[in-house]
């Protein structure tokens, strides 16, 4: 039985024998912390040190679940019975099942879904006469589930923890929220984890029964644990003393990448000062990467100060390989090429599409890839959401301009005549259908007609006036001004984007995404001439883009990347506002900086073989070219273990993209380098002259200094009381403006 001892190596094998005490095992990327976990569990088992049911172990997926249990059943040679092994949500539902009426539950309580927990706090806020349509109940759920998260009843929510939505009601809305929810014996899924935790800290017997039961105690992914999995945890694995407190955790500090939805990095950085005497083992040998890949990721990660510190090595035998590139673009089209072109040539030469990975920071990335893949007819799959043109919001839009240029396309009208609401119901509606067939016209004319009788309630006859008013006004704007600014202006003046803008004000990231897919469909607007021309473009990649071929591409977020891997990685848009993402700095500062740089590091780790990081100097935003900064993170990556490609114009590329693929490359050339800096203060407009060497100039951040270089609209600045740095001029003034 001890032959699955043999196939570890020593660290790993120091992992899974360290049974006595709390243990915390420092698993870096691709360092094989699944085989730790699972042989650790089955050689507490073969061991005899406890029986299955004494184990309780949590992973974050039902398929990690799912894994682990095969895994155990493969090393013993036989199913195992009786384990507590599954979810936190799972594991808390069980445990709540037993101890239901202590919350004020019985055992048969139901789980409601989202749209039953929205509906039933819709139902508590009109019963509390809260105005909806000022304070929506959506963002008082994601309040609510945010204290949840934090181990909040209403009764631990203190006015630090308080916040001022519906007028300062939320903690007595929440608190009606919850008897409700009791008074129908139903329990949402934060409250799974937040009933259990408040029973074992106020029923000291039921957390002493737990501590007889479960003798060792494993927790998969610790760095992504919230604050009420971390109280459960700590509550169930600190046992008073000389009990021994037999804890495993296993995760990485430096892929801690979501604490958007609540994971707090600090639980993991602090597992030593919570069980004193902890063992701290690091996985270091990485059997996924190659060399350069390592040294890039462990060099930029370097850089990060709230780590616990660790430095992957290659563990494969065959380790060396290509450097990571880094490749300087001219502009994003040429990017959305090079990335196409690259992956046509790896297909020639039977590299298979499914081991291709574009990893993006932002979903409204994806639409240059796409429509790229689509021109050349690689299959690909986006992973995690839909695909550009098939997100709710761009139909939305597309219907809108639709409507715009085509009058009569009665489903297109149909979709937004009451989007953002309007007031219009099933009535309304029938009473429009009705109108259009009577006289036989399109819906959007007889829209224009029935405004003009009383068919209609005032508010809604008012609301579709001032719609068919403005379609004749952005009808006339997209002739005078062009189609770019019309649908910018009708998105605008229809409501549509304030509806989601006033989502996105609530912290919600899902509305914040749909936003800047929007701010994308304007910017892909303006790679054509009119309206029409870009109707039908959209029209045939919807058509077209289907592929019946099962290998394909993958496209994804880089958080949706985690945990996966592939041989060829491409890492595009690396540049200041992008990736580091601006909106997160600005929300998070220093410490948001360095979740970004985790970022990173988990998208250069998701590489087997090859990792391709590319930026462009010029990005399209609504129609028009704006320089781009190249990221901070392209400094930080080791200079042994990269190379940097590209020229700056479509004249300088190589041919033979391929060579990617054989060990060539584009002309070497290192792409400038402006200071990331410069970034975080405003920008100013255009200056009409340019500056000279050896003008003096003013920078909000680094104060004077002198021009040294001019590149364009690049400066090289030599500042009084700072470096050398490469700004953009309309971030500076002269210094005689001051």
């Amino acid at each position: 039985m001890s032959s699955y001892l043999e196939a570890l190596n020593p660290e790993q094998r120091e992992a899974v024998e360290t049974l006595d005490g709390p243990l915390l095992v420092l698993a870096g990327a691709g360092t094989g912390k699944t085989r730790v976990l699972t042989t650790r569990f089955a050689h507490i088992l073969v061991s005899g040190r406890a029986r299955p049911w004494e184990v309780l172990a949590v992973t974050f997926t039902n398929k990690a679940a799912r894994e682990m249990r095969e895994r155990i059943a493969g090393i013993l040679g036989r199913p195992v019975e009786g384990l507590w092994l599954g979810t936190f949500h799972a594991l808390c539902a069980r445990m709540l099942r037993r101890h239901a009426e202590l919350v004020g539950l019985t055992s048969s309580f139901t789980i409601l879904d989202a749209d039953d927990q929205l509906r039933l706090l819709k139902q508590v806020m009109e019963a509390a006469a809260v105005d909806l349509k000022r304070w929506p109940a959506q963002g008082l759920m994601a309040q609510i589930q945010r204290w949840k998260d934090r181990g909040l009843t209403p009764g631990r929510v203190t006015p630090a923890e308080d916040t001022d939505y519906a007028g300062g009601r939320a903690r007595a809305l929440y608190a009606d929220y919850q008897d409700r929810l009791r008074a129908l014996n139903t329990a949402d899924f934060g409250d799974l984890l937040l009933h259990v935790t408040e029973i074992l800290r106020t029923h000291p017997d039921v957390l002493a029964g737990y501590h007889r039961s479960f003798r060792y105690i494993l927790v998969d992914e610790y760095q992504d644990t919230n604050l009420v999995q971390y109280l459960w945890l700590r509550l169930l694995a600190q046992r008073p003393e000389p009990e021994p407190q037999n804890i495993c955790c296993v995760g990485d500090d430096d892929q801690s990448i979501y604490s958007w939805r609540g994971a707090e990095i600090e639980n993991i950085l602090r597992f030593e000062k919570d069980f004193r005497g902890a063992s701290v083992v690091r996985l270091e040998s990485n059997y996924r990467s190659t060399r350069p890949i390592l040294g890039a990721a462990s060099g930029l990660i370097a850089r990060n100060t709230g780590r616990l510190g660790k430095t992957l090595r290659p563990g494969r035998h065959d380790a060396d390989g290509e450097k990571v590139r880094v490749v300087s673009l001219w502009d994003s089209e040429e990017e959305a090429r090079m990335v196409g072109e690259r992956i046509e040539a790896a297909r020639r030469v039977g590299h298979p599409l499914s081991q291709i990975a574009i990893l993006i920071r932002a979903g409204f990335q994806t639409r240059s890839f796409e429509e790229r893949l689509i021109v050349l007819g690689v299959p690909y799959r986006v992973v995690g959401g839909l695909k550009f043109y098939e997100r709710q919001e761009v139909r939305d839009a597309l219907a809108y301009l639709r409507v715009l240029h085509q009058p009569a396309d009665d489903l297109a009208f149909e979709r937004i005549v009451n989007v953002p609401k309007r007031g219009l119901g099933d009535s309304g509606m029938r009473a429009l259908h009705e109108r259009a067939r009577a006289e036989r016209v399109p819906l959007a004319t007889a829209a224009e007609r029935i405004v003009e009788g009383d068919s209609l309630k005032p508010k809604p006859r008012s609301a579709i006036r001032e719609l068919m008013q403005g379609f004749a006004r952005w009808r006339q704007a997209n002739e005078k001004d062009g189609h770019v600014v019309a649908a910018a202006t009708l998105l605008d003046e229809s409501g549509y984007t304030a509806m989601w803008q006033a989502e996105a004000t609530k912290n919600n990231a899902e509305a914040q995404g749909r936003l800047e897919n929007l701010k994308e469909l304007l910017r892909a607007m303006g790679e054509f001439q009119t309206l029409a021309g870009f109707l039908d473009h959209v029209a045939l990649v919807m058509e077209n883009d289907e592929n019946t071929e099962a290998e394909r591409v993958q496209l994804m977020t880089l958080h949706a990347a985690k945990g996966l891997e592939f041989d060829t990685v491409f890492l595009p848009g690396w540049e200041e506002g992008l990736f580091p993402s601006q909106r997160s700095l600005d929300e998070g500062g220093e410490k948001a900086l360095e979740e970004e740089r985790r970022l990173a590091y988990v998208g250069i780790t998701r590489a087997r073989r090859r990792a391709i990081i590319s930026h462009a100097a010029n990005r399209r935003i609504y129609g028009n070219w704006s320089p781009a900064i190249p990221s901070r993170f392209l400094d930080e990556l080791p200079e042994d273990m990269i190379l940097r490609e590209g020229g700056t114009g479509r004249a300088n590329r190589a041919a033979d993209v391929a060579s990617v693929f054989s060990g060539g490359g584009l002309l070497a050339r290192r792409p400038r380098v402006i200071e990331a800096g410069s970034w975080e203060v405003k920008e100013r407009p255009a200056q009409e002259t340019g500056f000279a060497r050896g003008e003096r100039v003013f920078h909000d951040k680094f104060g004077y200094g002198t021009v040294t270089a001019v590149d364009d609209d690049r400066l090289e600045v030599a500042f009084d009381k700072a470096d050398t740095k490469r700004v953009l001029d309309r971030f500076v003034r002269r210094a005689s403006e001051v």
